[in-house]
């Protein structure tokens, strides 16, 4: 093996290539840098942290897990390029930093097509340290109202968040419902209604056009000509893998960086893993960015095969994700549709499967979402559930389907 491993970036991909790395090697040189001044973090883990104080699930591998691990961990480091035949990385300080292997695991950060997104009093919830900006001034009552731009499920999440601690949220969506990208309509409205219920505004079919304010943020000015005010304004509508620091340096790149099914990039030595990754999708075989923490972890620990020597293919990611803070658990996973489209809904429950060709493209779980492993055992594996698909809809502990009538291999 190589004698030092670098690995750019300390989000659940960097930690999670380190712990596997140690669990069968303990003389290797691992070297971690992370931008950011804190140790490893869930950045999933945020919102709790915020409302409860607890740390314990966002420093979830605990604070001294790269002192437990032996690995070299650098905070507040900065990398602007990256040279491959040198084997060198070229750092803000001005230093250079050698490596025989190299692990990009940067992540992703704010994406904003808006005008003015970068003046100051513009926030995100992207990276703990734009969080604690923006919840440091919550606490301190400089900040009382705020005007979120973008749905999504982060711009979600931050709106409940603010609400709950007492801030006056509205929140722009240039879309017709929330979370278009992963909710169909029905499952969406369920949502909006939670979230109006619980206080928020929320404006669709509104397009924000620019962040505006010389120095600082002074309103957002919408399409249509009106200008919103508040204490705060905040950039929710996206993110982008951080990827700028590989400009010239021969990595090949697209959305994120392109890899091969073993999370090698173009170049020997290298690989990539996490938000930061493009990755082919398990159900659609098309390459995208998955970016969310599951994903990060299984790339993490192929990457880290690799540098062990064991090729371990990528089985791909998928889409999933869930909203923990609306007081009504909802659970979105790959599709939005199919062919057919099973549906229930009755004691403030929703169930929706969707099949294409008697497979399991997607499910959409609201209120209770028992038996989410299983439709996505069934979904990743292809199974024909056309023997049963009456019973899918069934989420009773006792549902035959759930048992041995699934049958354990792909139809």
């Amino acid at each position: 093996m190589a004698s030092r491993i670098v690995i750019v970036g300390a989000g659940p991909a960097g930690i999670t290539v380190a712990e596997t790395l140690r669990e069968h090697d303990r003389n290797v040189e691992i070297t971690m840098l992370s931008s950011e001044p804190f140790p490893p973090y869930a950045p999933p883990a945020m919102a709790d942290h915020f409302l409860t104080g607890r740390e314990d699930t966002l420093f979830w591998k605990g604070r001294d897990i790269c002192e437990r691990l032996n690995v070299d961990y650098r905070s507040n480091v900065r990398v602007k390029s990256l040279a491959p035949q040198a084997h060198e990385l070229s750092v803000a300080d001005g230093s250079a930093l050698k490596y025989d292997r190299l692990v990009i695991a940067t992540g992703s950060g704010l994406y904003a097509p808006v005008g003015g997104h970068d003046v100051q009093g513009v926030y995100n919830f992207k990276s703990l340290s734009a969080a604690e900006q923006l919840v440091d001034g919550v606490r301190a009552g400089r900040i009382r109202s705020a005007a979120i731009v973008g749905a999504g499920f982060i711009g979600v999440e931050l709106a409940l968040l603010l609400q709950d601690l007492g801030v006056a949220v509205t929140m722009v969506e240039m879309e017709d419902r929330l979370m278009w990208r992963m909710l169909e309509p029905e499952t969406a409205d369920i949502v909006l209604e939670n979230v109006r219920t619980r206080g928020v505004e929320v404006r669709l079919n509104t397009r924000a056009e620019a962040f505006v304010g010389d120095r600082e943020a002074t309103g957002v000015k919408l399409e249509a000509g009106e200008e919103l005010h508040a204490d705060a304004y905040i950039a929710a509508t996206g993110v982008k893998p951080n990827i700028e620091w590989l400009e010239g340096s021969g990595v090949e790149t697209s959305w994120g960086v392109i890899v091969d099914d073993l999370l090698r990039t173009n170049i020997p030595d290298i690989y990539a893993a996490g938000d930061v990754a493009e990755t082919k999708d398990r159900m659609t075989g098309e390459r995208f960015v998955h970016a969310i923490f599951p994903n990060a972890v299984a790339q993490a620990r192929v990457v880290a095969n690799g540098l062990l020597g064991f090729d371990v293919p990528y089985e791909g990611a998928e889409s999933m994700n869930s909203l923990k803070h609306l007081g009504v658990e909802v659970m979105a996973v790959g599709s939005q549709s199919g062919q057919e489209e099973l549906r229930s809904r009755q004691n403030g429950t929703l169930r929706k499967v969707f099949l294409s060709d008697g497979r399991i493209v997607g499910f959409r779980l609201v209120g209770d979402i028992r038996g989410a492993g299983v439709l996505r055992s069934l979904m990743l594996r292809g199974v024909d559930v056309r023997p049963f698909r009456d019973r899918l809809l069934d989420a009773r502990p006792g549902a035959a389907w759930f048992g041995s009538a699934v049958p354990l291999h792909a139809g």
